[in-house]
């Protein structure tokens, strides 16, 4: 998965493949052995929470139970904790991975049983999941995201686990391919932009290639039928030599294509076909097609703004509610950026508009008061008319007290709100 592993957009992937080892969904939460390696994000001070919600994730969006390995450091953990943590790893059927640092990971992995224990899954049977930093280290060789766009280092690989070799893919991963956080900077291609990609490239063995997955998707490599099937919301990326290749979500394509890139990707395709992904995608228990938080967002303000203005009600509370289900939906996500922020916002500039709606009214005030106003006027006409100076001015003066401003025209008395002029 490029990102979006703990995310509405990931949900029914996760459930498909959970179902698969269940053989059937009413059965997942009982038969689905799945266990958290949490070392990529084990330097960070909130390894705990970001454990905490990848459990709650699962549970509630999932229906799996997730078991946390507790290996943040497999060099600093006792003797014990580790090989309880790696003994987890070996009996799961489900392993997941997700954020953090690609060089923390490697380093912590190195000299250890974790290499082994994934490959043995994929041969011996298994499901392995992994999103986002984890995903970086299964290729040939992994970008060590921090020290380049973060600490300035020049472009370099460092050595993957290489679990694609060891099923003919001489490939380096690259997630959050079409990553746009820079605005006017290149952030693609995991941070790295165009130009430093290029260089990189440069660097790679002649036969390798880059396996390029946008955030929210992911790429299913089924062993068993040699197929590799395109999930989520973007696409999967083959780039060699500086040309690319690109499969859109719900596309199913032969296995042995990302084994000879140079070979046709759809002559032996089995697995999955487009069309069964594609139905798959888009059964009743799946979430909302907006892409990101910031896109629920953007979609639940426009129809707040148009219910407002239509004054519907209705409509307003039904984009306040959407909007709080999707904060609450995106609350597991660990992609880093401001969109939570921003939503919480949104959603607190939403009520607090209810509540002035709802001390003055939804309606237009003026056309709420015009049958009144229009009847004193008519009076205060044949007052004046009459020569009642006295009954017209205190018709003037009661509209004046209700914030009801009165002009006399030539063409008769014209009136406003005050406040609302």
């Amino acid at each position: 998965m490029g990102s979006g592993e703990t995310a509405p957009t990931m949900v029914s992937t996760h459930r498909r493949l959970a179902g698969s080892l269940a053989n059937g969904p009413a059965t997942v939460r009982s038969m689905v052995n799945a266990a958290l390696l949490d070392t990529p994000y084990g330097f960070q001070e909130n390894a705990s929470e970001l454990a905490e919600r990848a459990v709650n994730y699962f549970s509630e969006s999932v229906d799996v139970n997730l078991r946390v390995s507790g290996l943040t450091s497999l060099r600093m953990a006792d003797p014990v904790t580790r090989e309880r943590g790696l003994e987890l790893l070996r009996t799961s059927d489900y392993l997941f991975a997700g954020p953090g640092s690609p060089t923390y990971a490697l380093r912590e992995w190195a000299q250890t049983d974790v290499p082994t224990i994934i490959s043995n899954k994929l041969e011996h049977g298994g499901i392995v999941v992994f999103a986002s930093a984890a995903a970086l280290t299964i290729g040939a060789k992994t970008v060590p995201v921090y020290e380049i766009y973060k600490c300035g280092h020049d472009p370099y690989w460092l050595d993957g686990l290489n679990v694609l070799g060891d099923i003919g893919i001489n490939a380096v991963v690259i997630p959050h391919y079409d990553n746009a956080e820079g605005g006017h900077h290149d952030t693609r291609f995991c941070y790295l932009g165009e130009r430093r990609l290029r260089q990189m490239e440069q660097e790679l063995p002649t036969d390798h290639y880059v396996l390029g997955i946008d955030e929210h998707t992911g790429v299913i490599l089924n062993l068993d039928e040699g197929s590799a099937e395109v999930v989520g919301n973007g696409m999967l990326t083959v780039r060699m030599n500086g040309e690319s290749r690109t499969f859109n979500s719900g596309t199913t394509i032969d296995l042995a294509f990302l084994a000879n890139p140079g070979s046709d990707p759809t002559s032996s395709a089995k697995g999955t076909t487009a069309a069964a992904a594609a139905s798959t995608a888009t059964t009743s228990e799946d979430p909302p097609a907006d892409t990101s938080l910031g896109a629920t967002t953007d979609r639940c303000i426009r129809d707040f703004d148009e219910a407002m203005a239509n004054a519907n009600a209705d409509q307003a509370l039904g984009a306040v509610l959407a909007l709080e289900e999707a904060i609450t939906a995106w609350s597991a996500d660990t992609l880093q950026s401001d969109e939570a922020d921003r939503a919480r916002s949104t959603l607190r500039s939403m009520i607090t508009r209810l509540g002035d709606a709802a001390e003055k009214g939804l309606g237009d005030p003026t056309l709420v008061r015009a049958p009144l106003v229009e009847a004193l006027l008519e009076i205060r006409a044949l007052a004046k008319g009459e020569k009642r100076f006295d009954l017209s001015d205190l018709i003037r003066d009661r509209l004046d007290a209700a914030e009801i401003e009165v002009k006399d025209t030539a063409d008769g008395a014209v009136w406003n709100l005050r406040n609302e002029s």
